[in-house]
């Protein structure tokens, strides 16, 4: 019995295309586990849905983003980006490092002693536009493009408790990182290592070579680039 059941298998194996028994780990993000090794002329549609399914034209078009609204409604005209908001333990050394590290100015402060908390909103608007009215000035720094919102919940800098703020970079990830365009990456990178600035990546390091990223005080990310080498660093992505 078992010497026939043996001539059976043997017998459908010759009957099958070698290629059908081989079998591949392919690289492919969409099949991780074993599968039929296809033919070299059909591998393109096995190695990214994204690519693949990629319609004509330019990789900003609607056809190309599922759910992109290509003509904004016209109840949004006039909205603006306007800014990104960080807890902080400690202004002092925030607002050294914003203001000197990186240049920004201090468009507004708020301060709410109700509520025990102060906002301090930075970026690099030109300050002689700035209203001498207190309360004009904040009118005028919330309609400023790309701030910086520094949010100080008051004691948190002498609390041999306080931890720290999550940076969204360990688990569970989720907030990564702000940016900020300098004139020449390797230059700005240089001078923030003078300044002991904690670097993530520097400019030269890993594989993307033209962009690094350091930390603030509260170990929030800050990626640095030019514009002179960010189109070479995502020429192969554009």
């Amino acid at each position: 019995m078992a010497a026939s059941v043996c001539r059976a298998v043997s017998l459908i194996r010759s009957t099958i295309p070698r290629t059908h028994l081989s079998r591949s780990y392919l690289s492919s993000s969409i099949f991780p586990f074993p599968i039929t090794q296809p033919k070299v002329t059909s591998f393109p549609k096995f190695v990214s849905s994204s690519t693949s399914s990629m319609a004509s034209g330019d990789k900003e078009s609607p056809a190309n983003n599922p759910g992109l609204n290509p003509t904004p409604d016209e109840a949004t005209k006039g909205y603006i980006m306007q800014q990104t908001m960080f807890r902080i333990k400690d202004p002092q050394a925030s607002l050294k490092f914003y203001s000197e590290v990186l240049g920004m100015s201090l468009l507004k402060r708020l301060d709410f002693p109700g509520m025990k908390f102060s906002l301090y909103f930075l970026g690099y608007e030109d300050l002689s536009s700035a209203p001498s009215d207190p309360v004009e000035r904040a009118a005028w720094t919330f309609g400023q493009k790309a701030t910086i919102e520094l949010t100080h919940n008051w004691g948190t800098e002498n609390d041999p408790n306080f931890k720290g703020y999550h940076n969204g970079n360990s688990e569970p990830r989720g907030f990564g990182h702000i940016g900020i365009t300098v004139d020449d990456v390797y230059k700005a990178c240089d001078r923030f290592e003078r300044l002991g600035v904690e670097f993530v990546k520097k400019p030269h390091d890993g594989s993307m070579k033209g962009i690094a990223f350091i930390k603030d005080p509260d170990g929030y990310w800050i990626e640095i680039f030019d514009t002179k080498t960010i189109g070479t660093v995502v020429s192969e992505s554009v």
